[in-house]
């Protein structure tokens, strides 16, 4: 009779696909982005650089963070200035190869397609109406609303003028997907599990409902990265939204 060696036969558990979550790595110094990117990486997708730490640290905060957390990284600078400007501001990120850059969609037809145009090997991703902006928001700066309308609005702009990505907020996911179709990302921040706090959020819903009615890309910063554990809160989100 043959021996049985332990485990024979069995294949090693395939490591979990990370989540599509983009965590926003919005520290105060490097070390601390770093610390998170690492803590993170295993169980998310995307390491999201917003402008703060990109002012502080530039370019090294994309290469140092693409380093530790081994994942793809979002560059949510959001630009918004003349078409040339923003033009010259994608260039000047286009050596770091971003997976996405965000353009404000407010800047209009011809500022969207500069920037698409000056970093065509990221995805430029126009946001559309601010997830801490609420109805009379817009009604104060002139926008018309409601809030669903302007992002569909937008959304259509955007995508006409070449922007292959879409932030919009979680109770306007599924109205962009009907407005833009197929093979365009929608990124929804705003994501927060459910009896987390709000902080400045105001259109908000939890990371499963959002996936649910077509985000691709969720946005999650304080959830994860104010957590007493951010590799365990991102791994806690990731495993709820893989069931």
């Amino acid at each position: 009779m043959n021996a049985q060696t332990p485990g024979a036969g069995t294949a090693p558990a395939a490591p979990a696909a990370p989540a599509p979550v983009a965590v926003a790595l919005d520290a105060p110094d490097l070390g601390t982005a770093v610390a998170l990117a690492e803590a993170v990486g295993p169980h998310v997708s995307t390491l999201k650089v917003g402008l703060e730490l990109y002012l502080r640290e530039g370019a090294e905060a994309v290469r140092a963070v693409r380093e530790a957390g081994g994942r793809e990284v979002f560059l949510d600078l959001k630009l918004h200035d003349i078409p040339n400007t923003v033009a010259g501001g994608a260039r000047s990120v286009a050596s770091l190869e971003p997976a996405y850059l965000t353009v404000h969609a407010l800047g209009g037809t011809a500022m969207i397609r500069a920037a698409a145009e000056a970093a065509p090997r990221t995805k430029i991703v126009a946001v559309t109406v601010l997830t801490s902006m609420a109805e009379e928001d817009l009604g104060a700066i002139g926008l018309a609303g409601p809030s669903i309308d302007a992002v569909r609005r937008l959304a259509a702009l955007s995508v006409a003028a070449g922007a292959r990505a879409i932030v919009c907020s979680p109770r306007e996911v599924a109205a962009v997907r009907a407005e833009v179709g197929a093979g365009i990302d929608l990124i929804t921040p705003g994501v927060r599990p459910a009896g987390a706090a709000l902080g400045d959020q105001t259109r908000v819903a939890t990371p499963e409902q959002a996936l649910a009615d077509g985000a691709d890309l969720l946005v999650v910063g304080r959830p994860i990265t104010a957590a007493a554990d951010p590799g365990r809160a991102a791994a806690e989100i990731a495993a709820a939204l893989r069931r």
